[in-house]
C-alpha cells in the first residue's frame, strides 16, 4: 500500500501503460512457439517467465523514473550524449550475432549476458536532448552556423553511427528529431538546409560505403530490396520478371504471412493461442506481432491495440499542454510522440502499408531494450505530470506559456 500511495502523475497513463503490460503476455507466449518449435530454442514457458522479468522491470522503471524530477533530465542530457557516442562506437565495434544471424545493433549486457540495442536509449537521449537545445534558445534568434555546431554536430554524430546498422532506427530518430525542431521553434529554412545535407550524406555513404565495405554493401542492399518489395517490384515466388524466374525474399515471405494471418483472423480471431501462422513467422514476437494479435484476437482486438495507443497519444497531448515550462512540454513531445510513432510504423508494416523497418510494437512486443526504454519514457512523461499537479509549482518568471510558443511557431 506504500508503494501505491507514492505513485503519482497521470492517471489515465499508469491506467494504460499497465494494460498494455498485461495484455502483452498472452500474445508473446503463444508466438514463442516460433522459436520453440521451429527454432528448437528454449521452451514458450521460458519466453514467458523471461517477458514476466522484463516487464517486472519495465515497471520498475517507469516508478522509478516517475518520482525524478524532470528538470534533472536537461542537465542529464548533456552528459549522457557523449556517453551514447562511445556507446554506438562501441556497438559498430562489437555488434554480435542473435540466433546465428548478423546484429550489429546489439551488444552483449556483460555479467548478465542479456542483450540491448543501444539505438533505442541513444534515440532516447538524443530527444531530451534536443528538447533542452530548443528550450534554451526560445527567446532568441537561432544562428544556423552556431546551431551547426552546438546541436547538429553531436545529434548528426549520432545518427551516423546509427545508420550502417539500422537505417529504419536513424530515418525514425530524425524525423522525430524534425517533428520536435519545427514545433519547437527551429527556422524551417534552417531545417531545410540540414535536412538538403543530410540526403547528401546518405547518398555520399551509401556509395562510398557500398565501395569499401561488404557489410554495408549487404545492408545496403536490403534497404533496397524492402523498397522494391514494398512497391511490387519483386513478383510472387514463381512469378517472372523480364523472362526469368525469381523467388520471394524474406521480407515479402513475412508480410504475405502476416497478410495471411490478418485475412483469417475475421471479426473475433481464432482465439487465443489459436494462431497457425505464428509457426511460419520468424519475428512473430517482435516486428509481426500485430498481425498474430490481429489472428487470435481478430478486428476486435485489433481496433483495442489501436485505441489504447490513440488514448495514450491523447494523453500525452494533455500532459504537455498543462506543462509548466518549455522544456517541459518539448520533453513530453520529444520522448512520448515517437513511442506512439513507433507503434504506427509497426501496424503499418503488418498490414503492409508501410515497407519492413524491424521496428517493435511498443510494449507489446518481447524484447528488453524496447520495453525498457518504453518504460523510460513513458516514466518521464509521469513526471511532468507530476509537476503539473503541484499546486505549488508555477511557470518560471519571465518564461512565455508553453503552448502559446508552441502555437506561434506553427503559425
Amino acid at each position: 500500500m506504500s508503494v501505491l500511495k507514492n505513485i503519482k502523475g497521470d492517471r489515465g497513463i499508469w491506467g494504460l501503460f499497465i494494460f498494455l503490460a498485461l495484455i502483452s503476455f498472452a500474445p508473446v507466449y503463444s508466438a514463442s512457439s516460433f522459436l520453440v518449435n521451429v527454432m528448437n530454442r528454449g521452451t514458450t514457458s521460458g519466453y514467458f517467465i523471461k517477458h514476466a522479468f522484463i516487464v517486472s522491470l519495465g515497471i520498475l522503471l517507469v516508478y522509478l523514473v516517475h518520482k525524478i524530477p524532470y528538470r534533472y533530465f536537461s542537465g542529464g542530457s548533456v552528459i549522457a550524449m557523449p556517453l551514447a557516442l562511445l556507446l554506438m562506437v562501441y556497438t559498430l565495434s562489437q555488434g554480435t550475432t542473435i540466433a546465428g544471424a548478423m546484429a550489429a545493433r546489439w551488444i552483449i549486457i556483460p555479467i548478465v549476458g542479456v542483450s540491448f540495442q543501444t539505438s533505442t536509449f541513444v534515440s532516447l537521449v538524443v530527444m531530451i536532448y534536443t528538447a533542452r537545445y530548443l528550450s534554451r534558445h526560445r527567446n532568441e534568434e537561432i544562428d544556423f552556423k552556431r546551431s551547426l555546431i552546438v546541436y547538429w554536430l553531436p545529434v548528426g554524430t549520432i545518427l551516423m553511427s546509427i545508420l550502417p546498422s539500422n537505417f529504419s532506427s536513424a530515418a525514425l530518430l530524425y524525423l522525430s528529431v524534425s517533428f520536435l525542431m519545427l514545433i519547437g521553434g527551429y527556422p524551417f529554412k534552417h531545417w531545410s538546409k540540414i535536412t538538403g545535407m543530410a540526403a547528401v550524406l546518405l547518398v555520399l555513404f551509401i556509395i562510398i560505403g557500398s565501395a569499401f565495405s561488404t557489410r554495408i554493401k549487404k545492408k545496403t542492399l536490403t534497404w533496397k530490396n524492402r523498397m522494391t518489395d514494398f512497391i511490387g517490384i519483386t513478383e510472387k515466388e514463381n512469378g517472372e520478371k523480364d523472362g526469368k524466374k525469381i523467388k520471394n525474399t524474406p521480407n515479402t515471405y513475412q508480410v504475405d504471412r502476416a497478410m495471411i494471418a490478418i485475412a483469417t483472423g475475421g471479426a473475433f480471431g481464432k482465439g487465443a493461442g489459436k494462431s497457425r501462422q505464428r509457426n511460419f513467422l520468424p519475428q512473430s514476437t517482435s516486428d509481426f506481432i500485430y498481425a498474430i494479435i490481429v489472428e487470435e484476437y481478430g478486428m476486435l482486438g485489433a481496433l483495442v491495440v489501436v485505441l489504447v495507443y490513440v488514448w495514450l497519444l491523447i494523453r500525452f497531448y494533455v500532459v504537455a499542454k498543462k506543462a509548466k515550462t518549455v522544456f517541459a512540454t518539448l520533453l513530453v513531445l520529444g520522448v512520448g510522440f515517437p513511442v506512439i510513432f513507433q507503434a504506427i510504423v509497426n501496424m503499418l508494416v503488418a498490414t503492409h502499408i508501410f515497407p519492413v523497418t524491424g521496428q517493435t510494437l511498443p510494449m507489446l512486443s518481447s524484447g528488453g531494450s524496447s520495453i525498457w526504454m518504453t518504460c523510460i519514457a513513458i516514466g518521464i512523461v509521469l513526471s511532468v505530470s507530476v509537476e503539473n499537479q503541484n499546486e505549488s509549482i508555477d511557470v518560471i518568471p519571465g518564461e512565455d506559456n508553453p503552448l502559446e510558443v508552441l502555437y506561434e511557431t506553427v503559425e
